[in-house]
């Protein structure tokens, strides 16, 4: 009888325990938000993701102020901090309400870059963040971990190829590459890990005309370059470990037949790095491609698949689970869930979500640390409830046990 009496005991606090597990795990998974830098208004729209059906709900006071044109934005690996390349000039910083996806400006943003931005990615560590100059030059920058402020490199801006379009740094932090849109390359430098110094590695690669979106795998393997002319295409190039070199996939550049011819605009590869998707802002229509032996791009079943109009960036959530387009030909988002097993888009339930004028880059936070490293104070006020209520319970046991 005892024996049962202490075995109910633990059960209930094993259950009232998992209440509150539940209550942070629950709380991982909301917090995850989309951010659209809207080029014409001079505005960032914010929005809540649904983690189970990847609808977007707008977070209160979207959209928020950003600079002239804004162009491209990006959120720190943290998730603390938002950053937006402004191509009337400056970038702007934002820090992100970990609660509700609110922005509030950094002091002193937006901060000053090189004549007409592009682009803006942040390293892997979160420790640095680059701009490309439309004008010449990336502008690098150190980031302040406890505000985002950013200070320029020693050094920047580093100088690029013509017309520098589009950045990114590698997964692992070693490497950046750059597209070069007015001269047709693709520029590989070497990332400093104490200093964030660009120092180029080599000669520019050749690219098909006018590269606009450079993305890397996941696993630093491969990278790719949408080529944003009539009759596009993706430029595909393997990674020399150690090197950061870049060397063209067999095959390359690949370009499906489809009727109007694309216009590739961005690029997006899933975080499993099985799949490839490519927007085109004159078809209004996603390319899809499975990442084969070799970094080798072939076109998946159903592919392409219908957007809204004039679709210009795409991105993929980190669960891999959802992908979200923006349309700047009729100011919309699309969103897609991904098929598992291949890769396959179909469209979330519901209306597109509107954003503001002429959305020309979307991105989404990263996901949030394991449930076991996720500290309360990022809890909701429904994790805090229902972790009180799970300590509460568990207490109320516990007594009932030395009692008997």
């Amino acid at each position: 009888m005892f024996q049962q009496s202490r075995r109910r005991h633990y059960t209930q606090a094993f259950l009232f325990a998992l209440i509150g597990l539940l209550g942070i795990v629950g709380q991982t998974w909301a917090l995850s938000f989309a951010y659209v830098a809207n080029r014409s208004e001079g505005t960032v729209s914010a929005y809540a993701i649904n983690a189970s059906t990847g609808v977007l709900t707008p977070v209160t006071g979207s959209p928020f102020t950003a600079g002239t044109n804004p162009v491209s934005v990006t959120v720190s690996p943290n998730r603390a901090f938002a950053y937006v390349a402004n191509n009337g000039g400056g970038v702007s910083a934002y820090t992100i309400n970990a609660s509700t996806g609110a922005l509030t400006p950094v002091a002193d943003s937006p901060f000053p870059t090189g004549s007409n931005p592009n682009s803006v990615t942040v390293s892997p560590n979160g420790a640095f963040a680059y701009v490309t100059n439309n004008g010449g030059g990336v502008s690098a920058y150190t980031i302040n971990a406890s505000t985002g402020a950013l200070t320029q490199v020693s050094g920047s801006p580093f100088t690029t190829g013509t017309s520098p379009y589009s950045i990114i740094v590698s997964p692992n932090g070693a490497f950046a590459y750059v597209t070069n849109a007015g001269d047709n390359t693709v520029s590989t430098y070497s990332v400093a890990a104490d200093t964030g110094t660009l120092t180029p590695t080599g000669l520019a690669v050749a690219t098909e005309a006018n590269p606009r979106f450079v993305t890397v795998s996941p696993n630093g393997a491969f990278a790719y370059v949408a080529n944003g002319t009539n009759n596009g295409s993706v430029s595909a190039y393997s990674i020399t470990p150690g090197t950061g070199a870049l060397t063209p996939v067999a095959g390359s550049p690949f370009a499906p037949p489809m009727s109007p011819p694309p216009r590739p605009s961005s690029i997006a590869i899933s975080p499993n790095g099985s799949y490839a998707y490519v927007t085109n802002i004159s078809s209004n229509r996603i390319l899809a491609f499975a990442i084969t032996s070799g970094g080798v791009l072939t076109p998946m079943a159903g592919s392409p698949f219908t957007t809204g109009t004039g679709s210009y960036s795409i991105i993929v959530s980190p669960n891999g689970a959802f992908a979200y387009v923006a349309n700047a030909g009729n100011n919309t988002i699309s969103a897609y869930s991904i098929a598992a097993g291949t890769g396959a888009l179909t469209p979330v339930a519901g209306p597109s979500v509107a954003t503001g004028a002429f959305p020309y880059s979307i991105t989404v936070t990263p996901d949030l640390a394991p449930p076991a490293v996720v500290s309360i104070p990022t809890l909701s006020p429904i994790g805090f409830i229902l972790l009180a209520l799970a300590l509460v319970g568990a207490a109320a046991v516990w007594r009932r046990k030395l009692s008997c």
